[in-house]
């Protein structure tokens, strides 16, 4: 997991972002976590050297991957044992792989927890229905999503850079 602190700069921009999008479709939370999922683009943007794409199948190009950054709001520092969620009606977007990203609900801080393809998040995913009460945290699901634990996710790849 990388930490990184989260700059008014950084919130500017997110929120610059999030006005330009609209409500997202299928968004579980709404349009409120669209300053949130901002963040993470951004930060994921600015760590890998990755190039913005944002498009309804995924958020940048990272060393020729389509990676969808996936956000999530939280209370605390993040775990391994925690978990890493796609909603249901994600799994038909068109992209490589997954990154996975956790912000502080004051937004302090934020953590890139990892990157996963496509094809091996689904193979190891736990799907669950809404409705479903998960049996690691009694967490009541509110959609359907697949989810995976972070420890499962591989570090993030940045983009070669040449500096002189």
């Amino acid at each position: 997991m990388i930490q990184i602190k989260i700059t008014p700069d950084i919130i500017t921009r997110a929120k610059k972002k999030a006005a330009s999008v609209g409500n997202l479709q299928g968004s579980i939370t709404g349009s409120l976590s669209n300053v949130v999922g901002a963040i993470g683009e951004i930060i994921v943007e600015d760590y890998s050297g990755g190039e913005p794409v944002n498009n309804k199948d995924f958020d940048l190009v990272l060393e020729n991957r389509r990676v969808d950054v996936k956000t999530k709001r939280c209370n605390t520092t993040p775990s391994p044992n925690y978990d890493c969620s796609v909603a249901a009606h994600g799994s038909k977007q068109d992209c490589d792989s997954y990154v996975f990203v956790r912000i502080l609900t004051d937004h302090s801080k934020a953590w890139i927890l990892g990157e996963v393809s496509k094809d091996n998040f689904y193979k190891k995913a736990t799907r669950y229905q809404r409705g479903d009460i998960d049996p690691a945290n009694g967490f009541k699901f509110r959609a359907d999503c697949y989810n995976l634990a972070i420890q499962e996710l591989e570090n993030v790849n940045v983009k070669k850079t040449t500096q002189g």
